[in-house]
């Protein structure tokens, strides 16, 4: 069989979606390492969430925002530390405030660098759109909580604790009932572990669990996953349910002693049989080995 060459990662500013007043989402068109990216604005400022891979992708992204903002000041958030959400950040420089919150500052500062070049491992598409990229310095810095005025509009950013990754935020419009979450959910897509040991193995399978009950609960009225198409409070149940089965049936297994390599394959099998539909069949075999190791007897 040949190789599997991942598409160009090219933010395009085709099928703009209009959320609500003054709120739209630059979808991803289910293009593998392009996120969904948003615009929210107020009367005075406009925020703009997760910036797409590399400088040529994020200067698309920041003339686009620029013209939506129209004047008024602009922000910049990132969901989270991964490349295709953050390392576009360095082209905002002298243009927008940058603000994240701690953790995700420190995985950004601490893991940004190795995650540049195991990206460029990825192909040559991917190696193209990160050259040149500079880790950016946040502005802002925030602990736990952060609430942006942007008049007339106040935006709750949210750090959830460690989850798919320490540093994951939460993005939520209030008056408009709309929630950016990164990669805690995924549309039509199995949940990505980035579970590298020994790496990476900063997710957790059952803190993330946690936390997805906790948003499940929230029920917003539209969800923007990191990946995949925009949908309602359902994407929310979704994963959470997945999760929830990936660990009971991870654990049921090593509770008997099973190895992990036959835990991975029964579990996986029994998921993708659950939901043929869904993309990202190797992040299954990445998440019982998370699982795996927070198991305790």
């Amino acid at each position: 069989m040949a190789e599997f060459v991942l598409p160009d990662p090219v933010v395009q500013l085709t099928d703009v979606q209009e959320l609500a007043r003054d709120l739209v989402v630059i979808p991803n068109r289910r293009v593998p390492l392009v996120p969904n990216i948003g615009l929210i604005g107020g009367t005075r400022s406009v925020l703009v969430v997760d910036t797409g891979m590399g400088t040529a992708n994020a200067e698309t992204v920041l003339k686009f925002a620029a013209d939506f903002a129209n004047g008024r000041r602009l922000y910049l958030t990132t969901t989270h530390f991964h490349p295709e959400h953050a390392f576009g950040a360095q082209v905002f420089a002298g243009e927008a405030t940058f603000l994240i919150n701690q953790a995700q500052a420190e995985d950004l500062k601490v893991k940004g660098p190795g995650y540049i070049e195991m990206f460029k491992g990825l192909g040559e598409s991917v190696a193209r759109r990160l050259e040149g990229v500079r880790l950016a310095t946040p502005d802002v810095v925030y602990d736990h909580e952060h609430d942006l005025d942007l008049g007339g509009r106040v935006v709750e950013l949210r750090a959830t604790g460690r989850a798919h990754s320490k540093g994951d935020q939460v993005i939520t419009v209030p008056d408009a009932g709309v929630m950016f979450t990164g990669d805690l959910v995924e549309a039509g897509q199995f949940a990505i572990f980035p579970w590298f040991p020994p790496h990476d193995t900063d997710v957790s399978g059952t803190r993330w669990l946690a936390v997805m009950d906790r948003l499940a609960a929230e029920s917003p009225r539209v969800v923007v996953p990191g990946h995949g198409d925009v949908g309602g409070p359902q994407l929310l149940a979704d994963v959470r349910d997945y999760l929830q089965l990936l660990r009971d049936e991870t654990w049921v297994r090593r509770d008997s002693a099973m190895s992990e390599e036959t835990i991975a394959e029964e579990v996986a099998a029994l998921m993708i049989a659950r939901h043929p539909e869904w993309d990202g069949q190797e992040w299954i075999e990445k998440g019982v080995g998370c699982l795996c190791s927070e198991h305790t007897a």
